[in-house]
């Protein structure tokens, strides 16, 4: 299952994008999200 909703964003997040500009943008969004979390539950 897991890796099936991993398969799952993967594709959404390259739909998204058509550039490698919007793949970045994208990753680093997904980053500081996760780090937002991260300090949130310290």
């Amino acid at each position: 299952m897991r890796k099936f909703v991993v398969l799952a964003l993967t594709g959404l997040a390259l739909t998204a994008c058509n550039t490698i500009e919007g793949v970045g943008k994208d990753v680093k969004s997904a980053g500081d999200t996760v780090a937002k979390t991260a300090d949130d539950s310290k």
